[in-house]
């Protein structure tokens, strides 16, 4: 690994020059729109925002998994959001999610529309919503989200931190990259031993624990994210490895994967999903033969 030279840190901090790396156009040291642009509205009561990343399939799955068990005011529009194209800068977009970071969830069910930013806050809302993948019984619940924000507050590390220093950095910086991959297999190891003496996250059960956790670590050890699978040796968090392969094994995983998603097979792609059928005819590959 190459490294650049030492740094020395100006007593003040501005932003004086692009800061580099694959996602310089969109990074900025403010908040707030930067264009005025409407969002479209579809016809079912819950409106997504979002994009195909990680924590834009949490919620996807989620909301495929409760399609799945038959919660029909679960259906939902997934409107694409291209966030190298600065969309998540709209005026629409900033008024749902003030962070400017997909996904962004508006639930158009009642009579006045209620939003709800942060894949945390989302996963719990949907699970209240609903009563589902979110038990009730106290001990349960509490290891449901303790896992999930884990997640929350661990996973920033393994994409905003090692993702970033190993994939997408305009240089390699050993220090970076070790400090991260670091943590990223000390976060994988923790998975890792609970999942040796639990079948999911937070226990015996399915839960929105797993679906927040899943995308993110499943990503690394199933679908090689970043790159990195070799240099992170995650073939060796077997019990890891388990767990992905058995959440990959549901049907509304695989749909709630496909949605909004701009890489990969064109059969594996969503661009936007309207309705349940989208997945059969809208697809990247039936729509380049059409």
């Amino acid at each position: 690994m190459s490294t650049t030279s030492e740094y020395t840190p100006p007593k003040v901090w501005t932003w004086d020059k692009p800061s580099g790396g694959r996602f310089e156009n969109i990074n900025r040291p403010i908040s707030g729109s930067t264009h005025e642009k409407e969002l479209p509205v579809g016809r079912h009561p819950l409106q997504l925002y979002s994009l195909g990343t990680p924590n834009g399939v949490k919620v996807t799955v989620m909301l495929e998994e409760l399609l799945a068990l038959g919660h029909k005011g679960a259906e939902y529009d997934a409107w694409l959001i291209k966030i190298g194209d600065g969309d998540q800068f709209g005026s629409g977009f900033v008024a749902i999610n003030p962070n400017s970071k997909i996904p962004a969830l508006l639930d158009r069910s009642g009579p006045k529309p209620i939003r709800v930013f942060e894949t945390g806050a989302m996963l719990v809302y949907l699970a209240e919503k609903f009563g589902a993948f979110l038990p009730t019984e106290p001990s349960l619940r509490a290891e449901t989200l303790s896992w999930l924000f884990w997640q929350m507050g661990s996973t920033p590390y393994v994409g905003g931190g090692f993702g970033h220093f190993y994939a997408y950095a305009p240089t390699k910086i050993e220090y970076a990259i070790n400090r991260f991959a670091m943590e990223t297999k000390r976060l994988l190891d923790v998975l890792d031993k609970r999942l040796a003496v639990s079948e999911y996250v937070a226990g015996d059960v399915y839960t929105i624990a797993d679906m927040a956790a899943w995308p993110w670590y499943g990503g690394l050890v199933k679908f090689g994210q970043y790159g990195a699978a070799e240099f992170l040796s995650v073939h060796e968090y077997k019990n890891v490895v388990r767990w992905a392969d058995a959440i990959y094994a549901r049907p509304a995983v695989r749909r709630g994967r496909m949605v909004n998603r701009l890489s990969g097979e064109p059969s594996s792609q969503l661009h936007e999903r309207h309705d349940a059928s989208d997945f059969e005819t809208k697809t990247q590959d039936k729509v380049a033969t059409s």
